[in-house]
């Protein structure tokens, strides 16, 4: 069966710790492909920028 795992995090460096982290545990053989995306937005005028690092590992289980 193919299954996804989520990942969603403001800063890049806590996403790829997350994903590292994760990817420890699941067999090489099993790793299908990995999307990434960056979103960038601001709330107010003044505000400073957000940004919104994700990322979906597509893996067999």
């Amino acid at each position: 069966m193919i299954q996804v795992k989520l990942f969603d995090r403001e800063h890049e460096k806590d996403l790829e710790i997350e994903m590292n982290r994760w990817l420890r545990g699941l067999d090489e053989k099993s790793l299908l492909d990995i999307k990434y995306n960056v979103a960038a937005f601001q709330e107010d005028e003044e505000e400073e920028q957000i940004y919104c690092f994700s990322a979906m590992i597509i893996y067999r289980a």
